[in-house]
């Protein structure tokens, strides 16, 4: 690659395993993150929309990020989210993560307000980069519209890209739209654009993209890493495709009901874990019909 983008490689939107008590399984969840890692995760990207960040407090999202870090997992390998409607909370976790030694995050725009310009987001942005004051600092733009109800504009980018080129570093985009995605690389060569959804990334890379971070990644991490490694080597054509198929296959099936309790009641069908199962509300674990018929189609799965 001619480019030079920061962040490159698979990261996995890891799902957080729950106590029978709703508190976050910290041994659990650091144990997965080992396995993600010896399976080909180049990093882990936590405490993001799979991970269910949003209904974990401050305190909650500390303990997870310390409890890796204590249980061995290198800082460097990790990217929590720390994006929240308050800039001051927002700031409070990103300098809580420096603080660790994890020098790069994934950050939602406050999402409570819609319709907002992006003259007040280039603002809040500007004014969580200026608080931190940290020349370590990398952040990563997390744009999924969908679910925050605010998009992250290209132009935008460009603005937060030539204001903090050492510290804006990439984007996750999960908004499904390969188009946008593909614009980006081609409008910021430097910039890491990595694709939110698995089916995604292959393309992004022959765009320039710069890889992804993924719920199915949490089930499928080794085959993602063949695509990564090996999509620009013909003779490795059929080996792609074979690794393409394999992922497509348990996207499709962790989309069959809610997504978020079915990729954590894949996990645990795969750890042989059921604590997997468990979720905060308001996200509600799969019914035990549910779970039967997942559980029969999963193992059909390549």
């Amino acid at each position: 690659m001619l480019n030079k983008q920061v962040v490159r490689g698979v990261f996995c939107a890891a799902a957080t395993p729950l106590n029978g008590d709703g508190s976050p399984d910290l041994a659990l969840f650091s144990s997965h993150c080992r396995q993600l890692l010896s399976e080909g995760c180049h990093g882990i990207a936590l405490l993001g929309t799979t991970g269910e960040a949003n209904s974990f407090s401050i305190a909650e999202r500390r303990a997870i990020l310390e409890a890796a870090i204590a249980a061995g997992i290198e800082p460097g390998t990790l990217m929590p989210g720390t994006g929240l409607v308050c800039l001051a909370d927002t700031v409070e976790l990103t300098l809580h993560a420096l603080s660790c030694g994890v020098s790069t995050v994934v950050m939602l725009p406050p999402f409570y307000y819609k319709g907002v310009s992006d003259d007040g987001l280039f603002a809040a942005y500007a004014q969580i980069i200026e608080k931190i004051g940290d020349p370590r600092l990398r952040v990563i733009l997390y744009n999924i519209p969908q679910v925050s109800g605010v998009p992250l504009s290209l132009a935008l980018l460009k603005r937060l890209v030539e204001a903090f080129p050492q510290v804006v570093v990439g984007i996750k985009d999960s908004s499904g739209d390969l188009t946008n995605m593909q614009a980006i690389s081609v409008a910021l060569p430097d910039f890491s654009v990595l694709a939110g959804a698995d089916p995604l990334m292959l393309p992004l890379l022959k765009s320039g993209g710069a890889g992804c971070i993924t719920a199915t990644s949490n089930l499928v991490a080794g085959s993602l890493r063949v695509v990564y490694d090996q999509f620009a080597d013909i003779a490795k054509t059929e080996e792609v495709e074979a690794a393409q198929a394999r992922i497509n296959a348990y996207r499709s099936l962790s989309n069959s009901y809610v997504q978020i309790p079915t990729i954590k009641a894949m996990v645990g069908l795969k750890r042989n874990e059921s604590a997997w199962r468990r979720t905060r509300a308001p996200l509600m674990p799969l019914t035990d019909a549910e779970l039967s018929e997942l559980s029969a189609h999963y193992s059909r799965l390549p």
